[in-house]
């Protein structure tokens, strides 16, 4: 083969690698064997120096440094995006697009909507020209920026060819310049061997080291780079955000992960909602979501204030960050066996509050994150999850503790640790461990399940310690004498503790498979098989695909109720409970409703009610043929406001949801609505 062939193998073998690592995230060989094709290619290229193209994967570094940064105008403006903190404001945000799409008098239109993570790092544009890199800017004011094509050409995540056999004529690609925090942990120990002061956070060194003068020093600095998006292009050919993600994937250059489209914006509000908490996986920082109309033609159209499109709007969280040192790692046992290390903490203040405990999620994370005691962490609060590990400055580290390992035994009851088939988890798999049956118990007895007064977390405790419960079926054989003894307990208070717990006997099947705790099984699904199947003896001979087939339950939810129902645990429970007098069938609660006061109505109860709980207030919206939901958006019908009705009440408000007092909602059942037992409902919103 000759010279020229083997440089042309070499240099396509390294651009598959490269998109492999960086676009792809599945890296197909070693980081040493990697540095060895470029090595080879680079001693080629060095002997036959008239093969070398600005392309070439050798060219990333290797440039002199510039004088200075000379400014650069935008053929289109990099506008800033208005933000909000508040999901209202992002609904009527929403609200008003569809309006302008719409125009006076207009039909409305359908409007597809992507969510996108806000990447905590620094907005450029990279410009290309017949799929050759030939320039990159920073923002600047949004009109002018600086000329850093010098440092983007060292970012190995930024193609200097598009890889693409018809690329456009030419096309400006914005995105962001962002570092992980594992590689500021990494650059930060280099910084204190070299007695130089460390970097404060990935913002700050990814906001410096763009701008620096010599390219050499900005390669030693492990920026990466995110495409979100086009400003000027001539012949991309494609009409949509999401289109536009799939053509950057195609040409070679990366996207964030967690991208979806969505046909309405509340469930996007609903996807990003939980996806906060899964944000501590990822080794990058995220300050919020961007939610953009998918249509480039609806784009267009909506056009951009004098600062701000029209057609996307930044839907942020406060972040709190505070560094503290590890005292420890502990694990806590979950209902479900999972085992999950908890970092206990030096005491510290983050967003008001004093913090002593920060989650680890799992056995991997703490390893990925090096995560050892004594280590100095960065730990952060996102919106209302709990505070997790963002980092350890390692440089920081005193000696060399030793790794974290996590357990092979039980904590709680010896037995061996079993790794979920995924690989993430580590899970206790016996069903009778004291720590699984304590928080089953406390799932049970929880007013979303049975909703049981006066069984609380420390009461929980004494009855499995002393041995008195052993599984939910046990509550229902406790007697006045044999709670008494136990503390802060009377004959009153037991007595009406027995009382509450004979009355859950009737909550019916809905509740009771909710509270049975089955993985994947919440209160929607329980009551979805319980209208299907009527009783837990026809749920219990039910095969796997008759489950299946119940809509919006699905091959992963039938499994894990047919192990349930047909494993020894599960027929033990079942028999108890029914040899303790539990109704094990459909009630007339259960049944959906096909006339009532509230046929058809979505609504949405909050705050503290004074003649009912809350969970009777939503059991007679069912029964009066209603839907009662979690949160409101501008499909609910009717707000029910108790006393101190948090947030939900000023969504309402914006949304113009109708907003009924405690005496409205009684009303809207004339007699049929009785009083209940006036156990006051307190609102978690």
């Amino acid at each position: 083969m000759s010279a020229a062939a083997e440089i042309t193998r070499l240099r396509a073998l390294i651009r598959h690698h490269d998109r492999c690592y960086h676009v792809e995230a599945r890296p197909e060989i070693p980081d040493r064997d990697y540095d060895a094709l470029v090595a080879r290619l680079a001693a080629l290229e060095a002997a036959h120096p008239e093969c070398i193209t600005p392309d070439s994967p050798t060219q990333r570094v290797g440039g002199e440094p510039v004088a200075e940064l000379v400014p650069v105008q935008h053929r289109v403006p990099m506008l800033s995006i208005d933000n909000t903190y508040d999901t209202a404001d992002l609904l009527a945000w929403g609200r008003r697009v569809e309006k302008l799409l719409a125009g006076d008098g207009g039909a409305a239109e359908t409007v597809a909507w992507v969510l996108e993570l806000k990447i905590d790092g620094v907005a450029v544009s990279l410009r290309y020209e017949a799929g050759m890199l030939v320039g990159a800017a920073t923002r600047g004011n949004g009109t002018v920026g600086d000329d850093i094509t010098h440092t983007i050409r060292t970012l190995p995540g930024v193609p200097l060819r598009l890889d693409l056999t018809a690329p456009p004529a030419a096309i400006e690609v914005r995105g962001e310049v962002y570092m992980a925090n594992s590689d500021l942990v990494i650059l930060n120990e280099m910084q204190a061997a070299r007695g130089q002061p460390p970097f404060a956070n990935t913002r700050n060194v990814t906001a410096g080291s763009i701008r620096l003068l010599d390219p050499q020093e900005c390669a030693r600095r492990p920026l990466r780079f995110f495409c979100h998006g086009v400003g000027d292009a001539t012949g991309l050919g494609v009409d949509s955000q999401t289109g536009l993600l799939r053509w950057a994937v195609a040409a070679g250059l990366p996207v964030a992960p967690c991208t979806r489209a969505f046909s309405s914006l509340e469930s996007l509000v609903e996807y990003g909602t939980g996806l906060i908490e899964e944000l501590h996986a990822l080794d990058f920082e995220v300050d919020g979501f961007v939610v953009k109309v998918d249509s480039f033609p609806q784009q267009r159209r909506l056009g951009t204030t004098a600062k701000s499109p029209r057609w996307a709007i930044a839907w942020k969280f406060e972040k709190f960050e505070a560094t503290t040192k590890l005292a420890a790692i502990r694990v806590q046992v979950g209902r479900g066996g999972t085992v999950t290390p908890v970092a206990d903490l030096e005491p510290v203040e983050l967003a008001g509050t004093i913090v002593r405990r920060a989650s680890l999620h799992n056995a991997d994370e703490v390893a990925r994150k090096d995560v050892r005691v004594g280590d100095v962490l960065v730990v952060e609060k996102a919106g209302k999850v709990i505070p997790h590990v963002v980092r350890v400055e390692k440089h920081l580290r005193r000696g060399d503790p030793p790794a974290w390992q996590p357990p092979t035994a039980c904590p709680e009851c010896g037995t061996a640790l079993v790794r979920d088939p995924e690989g993430v988890f580590i899970r206790c798999p016996d069903i009778d461990c004291p720590a699984r049956v304590r928080e089953r118990l406390r799932f049970f007895a929880s007013r979303g399940a049975m909703d049981i007064e006066g069984l609380g977390d420390k009461l929980v405790e004494q009855l499995v310690a002393t041995g008195l419960v052993r599984d939910c079926a046990d509550l229902y054989g406790l007697t006045v004498a044999q709670l008494e003894p136990l503390e802060r307990m009377g004959s009153t208070s037991a007595g009406n503790l027995v009382r509450a717990i004979l009355a859950s006997r009737d909550r019916g099947l809905a509740r009771l498979l909710n509270a049975l705790g089955i993985r994947h099984v919440g209160p929607r699904v329980a009551s979805l098989l319980a209208i299907r199947f009527g009783s837990i003896d026809a749920l219990a001979v039910a095969g796997v695909d008759d489950l299946a087939a119940v809509e919006e339950v699905g091959p992963v939810i039938a499994a894990s109720v047919h192990e349930w129902m047909t494993g020894a645990h599960g027929r033990r429970t079942v028999a108890a409970l029914r040899e303790r007098g539990v109704k094990l069938d459909l009630t007339e609660a259960d049944r959906p409703v096909t006339a009532g006061p509230l046929q058809g109505k979505a609504l949405v109860v909050t705050g503290t009610l004074t003649s009912m709980t809350r969970p009777e207030a939503e059991r007679a919206i069912a029964r009066a043929g209603g839907r009662a939901i979690a949160s409101v958006s501008k499909k609910t019908d009717y707000l029910v406001a108790g006393a101190e009705p948090g947030s939900k009440l000023d969504k309402a408000r914006a949304l113009g949801v109708a907003i009924l007092t405690e005496e409205q909602f009684r009303a809207l059942f004339g007699a049929s609505l009785p009083r209940g037992d006036d156990r006051p409902a307190a609102d978690d919103a």
